[in-house]
């Protein structure tokens, strides 16, 4: 087998490469110390939340505390709200005015992940609110299963690519979007946030 890379490799090549048979490789770090890092790589600013479980996905949330919201809902005793049916009925014309205001923003959402499959499954639903990446070992980024299926998935979703090499460093892949999103207030955006703000809260106490 040549030792061209599969990045630069002819098409007959690379097609050879993904027949064989390559392990599944090992993350250099803990989700959460590869998410530190992505946060920082990507400039989101706010708190990095331990993994957590959010529309059936394992991911990592970087989110920002919006003080004065927290402020108003403390003094009139509104918590997070984590009953999806009950946050459901905020977003209703009669209860406009009456409902708690959003007490933090989503910076980003993060998926760490072995395989670029596993990463995308659990990124891509939070491309529609905002920011989102991947992070993923070094490695993957010389297969043909990556170039041929990833990249064109990530680049139409948005989704941003980081790759970690055995130090813990991340080189930025692709270069999704990165921006403040004005985000639809529906029944499902208020309710994620409902359930982010419970753990920022938890993880500032």
């Amino acid at each position: 087998m040549s030792s061209t890379p599969a990045r630069i490799a002819d098409t007959g090549e690379a097609r050879a490469l993904s027949a064989t048979a390559i392990p599944v490789p090992e993350l250099p770090g803990s989700a959460e110390e590869l998410a530190a890092a992505a946060a920082v790589r990507l400039g989101w600013h706010g708190v990095v939340l331990p993994e957590m479980v959010l529309m059936g996905r394992r991911v990592i949330v970087v989110a920002e505390l919006l003080a004065d919201a927290h402020a108003e809902r403390v003094c009139v005793g509104a918590g997070p709200e984590p009953d999806r049916t009950t946050v459901s009925t905020w977003v209703w014309p009669e209860m406009d005015g009456r409902v708690p205001p959003t007490a933090v923003r989503i910076v980003g959402v993060l998926a760490v992940a072995r395989h670029w499959r596993t990463a995308l499954a659990s990124a891509v639903p939070f491309a529609r609110f905002g920011n989102a990446a991947a992070v993923l070992p070094a490695s993957v980024a010389f297969t043909h299963d990556y170039l041929a299926n990833c990249l064109p998935r990530v680049r139409r979703h948005g989704v941003s690519v980081l790759l970690a090499d055995e130090d813990l460093t991340l080189s930025t892949d692709v270069a999704g979007r990165n921006e403040t999103v004005p985000v639809e207030d529906t029944a499902t955006t208020r309710w994620v946030n409902e359930l982010v703000y419970e753990q920022v809260l938890a993880t500032a106490s």
